[in-house]
């Protein structure tokens, strides 16, 4: 046989050799893609929450984390709508991103850092973006038969050329009983307190707009990731205190309806 037609035969072959193994790679990849695409989804989750308390108004809740060997990123977010000064707070949103750490089967501990728009807490009659920061942790408890959660944020106003920013801390904690899968109930203390902030004219007092302690009552249906709560209260503050904040609270009282995806 001439050198030409083995030259020929061995082109002919390599030829279809790599086109053999260029269509089972791309078959190998149009396979794998749903399976890949399944255990990223496996890593995910998100939950969601509509609230609606005496103070912030009606406000919608979202949180999400992606499932780390052995820390999670997670992210949220909160639309405020308003609520008891709304109009002066320039379509109020936070976003934010942290880590979530769990400990053990029954703690979960997620620092974050949000993102403020609007102008809460920059003072400005003109809502903007990254008006304020709120570090912030939140710790959750569960087990078969108790849950419970631990939440603190410091929303600090930046400097966006108005003469005050405004500063707040803004906390909570809660813990309850499961009487069963459907059913748990328990106690929730929350408070909201102005801490001050930048001024260029007489100093500002800290106080308390509200501060509050009261019992929960909540449904849930685990295997659809639901819950409905229904948290009351009254307000601890003196009447020092009502008459320096120029905000009167006698009771507290919020709901929220989630759920996990």
């Amino acid at each position: 046989m001439k050198k030409t037609t083995i030259y020929a035969a061995n082109g002919l072959l390599s030829a279809t050799l790599w086109r053999t193994v260029l269509v089972f790679g791309l078959a190998s990849l149009l396979l794998s893609a749903p399976l890949r695409a399944q255990e990223e989804d496996s890593k995910v989750s998100l939950n969601i929450s509509l609230n609606s308390d005496i103070f912030f108004g009606f406000y919608p809740f979202f949180s999400g984390a992606y499932k780390g060997s052995s820390v999670d990123f997670t992210f949220y977010g909160i639309l405020w709508s308003g609520g008891a000064a709304g109009g002066s707070w320039g379509n109020w949103t936070e976003f934010g991103i942290g880590i979530g750490i769990p400990v053990g089967d029954a703690l979960y501990i997620n620092p974050q850092v949000g993102l403020l728009n609007g102008s809460l807490t920059s003072g400005l009659g003109t809502p903007v973006l990254a008006e304020g920061l709120v570090p912030n942790l939140t710790v959750g408890l569960g087990t078969d038969a108790l849950e419970g959660e631990l939440y603190g944020g410091y929303y600090m106003g930046l400097d966006h050329g108005n003469p005050t920013t405004n500063n707040y801390l803004h906390y909570w904690i809660n813990g309850g009983y499961k009487i069963s899968s459907f059913l748990s109930l328990g106690l929730h203390f929350e408070q909201l307190r102005f801490t001050g902030g930048k001024d260029e004219g007489p100093a500002r007092e800290a106080f308390d707009f509200y501060q509050a302690l009261g019992p929960y009552i909540q449904f849930s249906a685990p295997k659809l990731g639901a819950f409905a709560r229904f948290s009351s209260g009254f307000d601890l503050r003196s009447d020092a205190e009502v008459a320096k904040s120029s905000f009167e609270q006698p009771s507290f009282f919020k709901l929220s309806v989630g759920f996990g995806f």
